[in-house]
């Protein structure tokens, strides 16, 4: 009985760790990933955006990132010689979290095939490393409280 106990536990928990956030909704400026919310502070510098509702609609340029698009996707362009916030590829996050650089991240519950993907730094809020089927993957916060 405590084994089942156990099992049903384990299970449950990788559900809870892996599971989306309905909360964030993804923004692409440049081929980089953001938060929508973490470009509230850069509002005087966007020229104009773009809000896709549906993975159908996203022009092929962002088709890449079709799989953060469950709640929608926002692509931003910045005005001319406006600042923009730093980013990094995930390898560099793994790589500084001693895994290696081509483990995938989990970003907000969605997982980061691809670690080339850049990502603008001012989204995260909290850096963990969790288990994920036996491997040690690093999952990135990004939800102020």
């Amino acid at each position: 009985m405590k084994k089942l106990l156990y099992i049903f536990l384990v299970f449950f928990s990788d559900m809870f760790i892996a599971q989306k956030s309905t909360h964030v909704k993804f923004a692409v400026y440049n081929n980089t990933v953001g938060t929508a919310s973490m470009f509230d502070l850069y509002k005087s510098s966007i020229e104009k955006l773009n809000v896709f509702k549906t993975k159908a609609s996203l022009p092929s340029h962002l088709k890449k990132f079709d799989y953060l698009a469950d709640n929608g996707l926002i692509e931003i362009t910045f005005k001319k010689n406006e600042g923009y916030p730093d980013s990094l590829p995930l390898e560099i996050i793994n790589e500084q979290s001693n895994l290696p650089k081509d483990r995938p991240v989990f970003i907000e519950g969605y997982q980061f095939n691809d670690t080339n993907t850049r990502v603008y730094s001012e989204m995260i809020t909290n850096i963990e490393i969790k288990d994920c089927n036996g491997l040690q993957c690093i999952h990135i916060s990004t939800i102020r409280n």
